[in-house]
């Protein structure tokens, strides 16, 4: 099992940056993809991005390619979501999640381990 927990939400006038981090727990030892997802109210969850273990592959969604970097920190069990540039419409819930099979899918339901999400709202 991996425990993930997420920080660095929060309230952001559109143009500015936040950082998200996103530590695991537990069976941390195994190499996972790690990945961001968001869902605001009334809509589906959507894929963000994306990284693998080998090789450190990112995935963008394409409304923030150019903008969010996804990077981790495996030495300290840590992914990070860097937001910049942010929009109204970025405004959601983020949540992180881990694939045991080390593959990022652009569909929530193939991910295996979620974190409790983070709120963030872009005002404009």
């Amino acid at each position: 099992q991996v425990q993930l927990v997420e920080s660095g939400g929060g309230l952001v006038q559109a143009g500015g940056s936040l950082r998200l981090s996103c530590a695991a727990s537990g069976r941390t030892s195994s190499r996972y993809a790690m990945g961001w997802f968001r869902q605001a109210p009334g809509k589906e969850r959507e894929f963000v991005a994306g990284i693998r273990w080998s090789g450190g592959n990112t995935y963008y969604a394409d409304s923030v390619r150019g903008r969010f970097t996804i990077s981790r920190d495996n030495a300290k069990n840590t992914v990070y979501l860097q937001m910049n540039s942010l929009k109204p419409e970025d405004t959601a819930v983020y949540s992180c999640a881990a694939d045991r099979a080390d593959e990022v899918a652009g569909i929530w339901s193939y991910w295996d381990y979620w974190g409790q999400g983070t709120q963030v709202t872009v005002s404009s």
